[in-house]
């Protein structure tokens, strides 16, 4: 995962030192976002990594609409994965960084798959997120964040999920 971590970083700033610094930009546009993402197995409590990408329209500096879609790890046999549509109101500290909170609605779904039994848990229920965002400069953002899909399942990847990623704005 640190390699993973450090790539997405050096990524980033690769992109960043081709970009303008010019922060003040207030107009809407489009973006799109890949991370990350880390989840516990419930039934043995390890972590499992996996990724997402997202995309979204923000309105203003304040508002946004954003979708995505993580994978919550590979857990033995258990595989785990979600989607989500929320609305996202952020606040900015300052030019560079900001703070975030998502709320949205989600859908999920855990896979057992083994000779003797298939099992699938499907959810639909209530999505939100917090964050951190620091831009690098217009175009491009680092993202931390902890997102909660739904209720507790039953089997595979626990509803609580840490993601660091990038995105790029348009």
């Amino acid at each position: 995962m640190k390699k993973l971590i450090v790539a997405l970083i050096a990524g980033a700033a690769a992109m960043s030192a081709a970009q303008a610094q010019n922060f003040s930009n207030d107009q809407p546009h489009a973006y799109v976002g890949v991370g990350a993402s880390t989840a516990k197995n419930i039934q043995s409590d390890d972590y499992k990594l996996g990724g997402k990408v997202y995309g979204g329209y923000e309105f203003n500096r304040t508002w946004a609409a954003e979708a995505g879609y993580s994978d919550l790890g590979d857990h033995g046999a258990t595989k785990s994965n979600g989607y989500y549509v929320a609305a996202k109101a952020t606040m900015p500290i300052n030019e560079q960084f900001s703070a975030y909170g998502k709320l949205g609605v989600e859908h999920s779904e855990r896979k057992f798959n083994s000779a003797l039994l298939n099992v699938k848990d499907t959810d639909t229920g209530a999505y939100g997120a917090l964050g951190v965002q620091y831009k690098l400069n217009q175009q491009v953002a680092l993202t931390a964040e902890y997102e909660r899909y739904g209720k507790e399942k039953d089997i595979g990847a626990k509803s609580n999920v840490w993601t660091v990623g990038a995105h790029y704005n348009f």
